[in-house]
């Protein structure tokens, strides 16, 4: 009975990592969820997650895209992710994707468009070489060639645009801004009653 899917938390089923990167998330994902899945368009990307949870046998990395994704997940996560994508119709297949009651949590970047936006950079310059210093004070000391870079692309999208969007696909959705030149996304699919 241990470890079987029966004894696993309800809600802790199945998880999945867009855009999984070097797999940090996905091998924290892996102790909290019976199958954790990441997918990645960069090979180099799948090569470093794989080495990195090659030791987990729930977790599966690949490069299926996100309309091929079956649906039935329990949280679908993304880390600097969406604005590598086209907005509306990756949101729309990550609502599709997640179980009701299923979460989607991202923390993503946007184009900066407004005083506002441009009030929290000033605020993310100031503190993001300390933020980093105290997370990763000796990041500097792994040699570079070990660890692959990640594909860089500028964001696209403002913070307004990307609310529209979530309004569209995602009603309810919470973002907000963060230091780091940040922001969050949070969601859970709607439960809808059989009842009528």
């Amino acid at each position: 009975m241990h470890g079987s899917k029966a004894a696993s938390p309800p809600g802790r089923d199945e998880a999945l990592d867009v855009g999984c990167g070097r797999g940090e998330l996905l091998a924290l994902l892996a102790g909290r969820f019976t199958a954790a899945h990441g997918i990645d368009v960069d090979p180099a990307m799948r090569l470093a997650s794989a080495a990195r949870c090659a030791g987990l046998p729930n977790v599966t990395v690949d490069e299926t895209p996100l309309e091929r994704v079956p649906a039935g997940k329990d949280v679908v996560t993304m880390i600097a992710v969406l604005h590598h994508l086209d907005l509306v119709p990756a949101l729309r297949q990550v609502s599709r994707i997640l179980k009701p009651g299923g979460r989607f949590l991202c923390v993503g970047l946007a184009r900066p468009d407004s005083v506002v936006d441009q009030a929290w950079d000033v605020a993310s310059m100031l503190t993001n070489p300390v933020i980093g210093f105290v997370k990763h004070p000796w990041v500097a000391q792994q040699p570079a060639s070990a660890i692959p870079p990640f594909p860089v692309r500028d964001p696209e999208y403002t913070i307004a645009q990307i609310r529209t969007a979530l309004r569209q696909t995602m009603p309810g959705a919470m973002l907000r801004r963060q230091l780091g030149f940040r922001h969050t996304v949070e969601w859970t699919k709607p439960v809808v009653s059989s009842a009528t």
